[in-house]
């Protein structure tokens, strides 16, 4: 067995995400297990360069991992021959120079989304990308989801028959963070620092039904910022100018209607933090992070409308489980290895910065639509 080392700049995983699921549950994870088999004799050796703009945040995350290799200058390690791979996950604001730096440099880049603060960045990212030749990926987490693979498996298996409507929830209470701190950086929260839910979700849901149902032709969405005020991570108050909920009623290519509500200001009346409803016209699903659970036409119940009485029945209970028939490994760690094989065995990769880009097109659209009080029509992104 030939190991190879391939050496990892990530920038930006001194924050939430990008040190939980991708450094540590990843990266990490990887070389826990001794890294990725490709099959072909060899085995990849995941070598992280942590990137980061505060030396000691950066300096005591490699010590604590016991990693050798950390750095706040950016273009010196773009410039290290030796470096494979560029990944994102900065703030939404510094990402598109630094991918762009990355792209010049020759490194092949593997980013969060929102890949770019508008479609023009996103595009000239992804085609910058494809003339210099590197290879590109975007992160597209919740296709990996347990729950979400349940409901493809339903999908290509014709469950369905034809699909009518999905309806979404996602969200949970954000604590304002005067008496209790808040679970995100304040800079979610702001616009000029590109916070709000709407750039961050919708290009969650774009892929979501573009890989599930089909490609959103129009977006009807509504953005408010319902919570006004809000308290840093010093404890100082500020205004919050960026959208903190968004619901979005969103048309899909062949006759299908998705409509999904995004809040950071709900409290949780659900099984999970997301859930799907698909109705078909032969059965339904409700799908969550984990779990997926189905009722067919043969075994759907007849409600009766009657406010008189209570309800003779309790409807979860009607509704069947659907089991996991797998192991679900974590969709983050498991994307990277995709990615991984990608770069170095040229497997099959269809997640790259022009999927990335029509994320950043939906979001775009939905403010402009929230803004406009329309429906607007969501064109295809040119490649």
């Amino acid at each position: 067995m030939t190991r190879k080392t391939v050496r990892i700049a990530m920038n930006g995983v001194t924050g939430r995400m990008g040190l939980r699921q991708h450094l540590v549950r990843s990266i990490l994870a990887l070389r826990d297990e001794g890294g990725l088999d490709l099959g072909d004799g060899t085995v990849l050796w995941p070598e992280p360069i942590l990137v980061g703009r505060r030396e000691h945040a950066v300096k005591a995350l490699a010590a604590q991992h016991g990693l050798d290799h950390f750095s706040t200058d950016l273009d010196a390690v773009l410039a290290d021959d030796s470096v494979d791979i560029y990944f994102d996950s900065q703030v939404t604001s510094a990402r598109e120079t630094a991918i762009r730096k990355a792209i010049d440099a020759g490194k092949h880049v593997y980013t969060e989304k929102p890949t770019a603060t508008g479609l023009d960045g996103a595009l000239a990212l992804a085609r910058l990308a494809d003339a210099r030749g590197v290879k590109h990926g975007v992160v597209q987490d919740k296709l990996f989801l347990p729950g979400l693979r349940k409901l493809k498996r339903l999908i290509d298996g014709g469950f369905f028959g034809r699909i009518l409507s999905v309806r979404g929830e996602f969200g949970y209470w954000i604590f304002e963070g005067d008496w209790q701190p808040a679970q995100r950086p304040s800079w979610n929260y702001r616009a000029a620092d590109g916070g709000g839910i709407v750039v961050d979700m919708f290009p969650h849901w774009e892929y979501v039904l573009h890989e599930l149902f089909g490609r959103v032709t129009s977006v009807q969405a509504l953005a408010t910022t319902h919570l006004p005020r809000r308290w840093d991570e010093r404890g100082e108050p500020y205004a919050a100018t960026a959208d903190d909920a968004a619901y979005g009623i969103f048309e899909i290519e062949g006759g299908a209607v998705a409509q999904i509500n995004s809040s950071w200001a709900v409290r949780v009346h659900r099984d999970e933090l997301v859930e799907f409803q698909v109705d078909g016209t032969e059965g339904s699903a409700v799908a969550g992070l984990r779990t997926c659970r189905i009722q067919h036409r043969a075994a759907t119940p007849r409600p009766v409308w009657n406010p008189d009485l209570p309800a003779a029945h309790a409807f979860r209970d009607q509704w069947q489980e659907v089991p996991d028939n797998a192991d679900f490994d974590n969709g983050f760690k498991a994307q990277w290895e995709l990615f991984l094989r990608h770069v170095h065995a040229d497997a099959p990769y269809r997640w790259d910065l022009f999927a990335g880009a029509r994320g950043v097109q939906l979001a775009e659209l939905g403010l402009r639509s929230s803004a406009e009080g329309r429906r607007i029509d969501v064109p295809e992104v040119p490649r």
